[in-house]
């Protein structure tokens, strides 16, 4: 193909988007639809991952010195802590402190501490995990530290979050195949609804001996435009709804914060625009194929 016929097919898919203005505006309103779907889901999906990020730093592992252990051996437990590959933070907890919360804790009844001579609570460690897949491995790790009295810890929670984490994980992965599925399948009909209303313009290109290239790409490049402008349309509306949600979220209870938009902002731009591109791309050849077949094919292939 040359690069004039190349200049020329590409302007003609650019001219058939106006021409045919009703069906890509079908095109980039179902797209869209899709789009914001999925958008939506991934949005789901970032604030259910923050939610258990949250629980999960709250999932702590409490480790108890020996009540006898001296300042020294505390401190070496610690830095044997530290070492771990899956801690994400350890931090120290003095046995006054802990007396002190404990005072807290029993409020009115703190009066019942005050008889006590020392203190019988032991110094402590509060361990945060990186990876909650690896829980209990950790927990036997830290069990086998010496100076170590015992280790408080909830594996069964550990767990459940795990499972709750690979199942959210799953169906989100599903949900986004199943919307590109059907993206691509209303993509590429709906230029095959475009190709039939233009029969006679390709029956024309077919009488005079035109390359499958030569027909097939206005139509393919119609079809990047419409996913391109689906895209960018869908990022728009998904920004309008998502602060519509997070604003009335914020009004009615406090404590709840969805994440930021922005933080994701340029992976659900770049998702949309692949999604776009290739579903309008890929849509246009395969509904193209389909119709030149049962069309008798054209002459060259060159």
């Amino acid at each position: 193909m040359k690069g004039s016929s190349l200049k020329y097919l590409t302007k003609e898919g650019f001219r058939s988007i106006w021409v045919n203005k009703l069906m890509s505006l079908a095109s980039v309103a179902v797209l869209m639809a899709c789009l914001v779907i999925i958008g939506l889901g991934a949005m789901i999906f970032f604030n259910i991952n923050a939610l258990l990020d949250n629980v999960e730093n709250q999932n702590v592992i409490m480790v108890f010195a020996e009540n006898d252990a001296t300042d020294e051996e505390v401190s070496i437990i610690g830095n044997k802590i530290k070492v771990l590959d899956n801690v994400e933070d350890c931090i120290f907890v003095p046995k006054d402190d802990a007396l002190l919360e404990q005072r807290e804790a029993m409020g009115a009844d703190a009066a019942l501490l005050d008889g006590l001579e020392e203190n019988p609570l032991p110094d402590a460690y509060k361990v945060v995990v990186k990876d909650l897949s690896q829980f209990d491995y950790t927990v036997t790790q830290l069990k086998s530290i010496d100076g170590i009295q015992r280790v408080r810890e909830n594996s069964d929670v550990a767990t459940k979050l795990v499972s709750i984490r690979r199942a959210v994980t799953i169906i989100s992965v599903g949900i986004v195949a199943l919307l590109f599925v059907v993206s691509l399948f209303i993509i590429s009909n709906t230029i095959r609804i475009t190709m039939f209303s233009r029969k006679l313009e390709i029956s024309i290109m077919k009488a005079v001996g035109a390359t499958n290239w030569f027909i097939r790409w206005p139509f393919m490049i119609e079809g990047v435009n419409l996913g391109i402008i689906s895209c960018l349309v869908s990022f728009l509306v998904l920004l309008g709804i998502y602060s519509g949600i997070q604003y009335i979220c914020s009004g009615l209870i406090a404590q709840f914060k969805l994440v930021n938009f922005w933080n994701y902002a340029w992976y659900i731009l770049g998702i949309f625009a692949a999604i776009g591109v290739f579903t309008g791309s890929v849509g246009s050849l395969i509904s193209m194929s389909k119709y030149l077949k049962e069309q008798g094919g054209v002459i060259s292939d060159e």
